[in-house]
């Protein structure tokens, strides 16, 4: 691995991501990583990525995290979380990573419009901005909310806004009203 100390969680991630590639598994980077991409610079202390798995294969992964050295924690949630389980990734250094066996609303074409990102001389796929700003604006915290305002306005016309109202509607009518609502700010 290639973590040496604490607040290391995105090159905990870079170890996980060869292993995905490695099985074949899609996947693209969310949170606060995400965030840096589309234009929001803050701290965070874990790194997280979608997966385009389910519970069942997030179990088969555990497996493989585990007999390559990774602390593994796997959490299943219940029939109406939007997140049907997440593998919690460790080192001894605290970093972590989250890998969530994908996401309600969130469509599989998804994977294939992540960017691939530079980091650290290896490559990231994470996810892409109209499909960030759709998912922020489901999340709906307030951090969330300022994430996919920051997206569009740092990307301005290049946003497919048609795109992010689709998708937005893949979440449910709420994410839609919202995402229509941000964009009169």
């Amino acid at each position: 691995m290639r973590t040496r100390g604490p607040g290391e969680s995105a090159l905990l991630l870079l170890d996980a991501a060869a292993l995905l590639a490695d099985e074949g598994i899609p996947y693209a980077v969310i949170g606060g990583l995400a965030a840096a991409v589309h234009g929001s610079i803050r701290a965070s202390n874990d790194a997280d990525a979608v997966l385009s798995v389910n519970a069942a294969g997030l179990r088969q992964l555990d497996k493989k995290f585990l007999a390559a050295g990774f602390q593994t924690q796997l959490k299943t949630s219940g029939f109406d979380d939007p997140i049907p389980a997440v593998l919690v990734l460790h080192d001894g250094y605290g970093n972590k990573v989250d890998l969530l066996a994908g996401l309600r609303g969130l469509e599989s074409a998804a994977f294939s419009r992540a960017v691939i990102v530079p980091f650290d001389g290896e490559a990231l796929r994470v996810i892409g901005r109209e499909d960030f700003i759709a998912m922020k604006v489901f999340a709906g915290g307030p951090k969330d909310m300022a994430d996919a305002l920051t997206a569009l306005r740092v990307a301005g016309a290049a946003t497919d806004l048609e795109l992010v109202r689709r998708l937005a509607r893949l979440y449910g009518k709420s994410t839609l009203e919202a995402f229509e609502r941000m964009l009169k700010q």
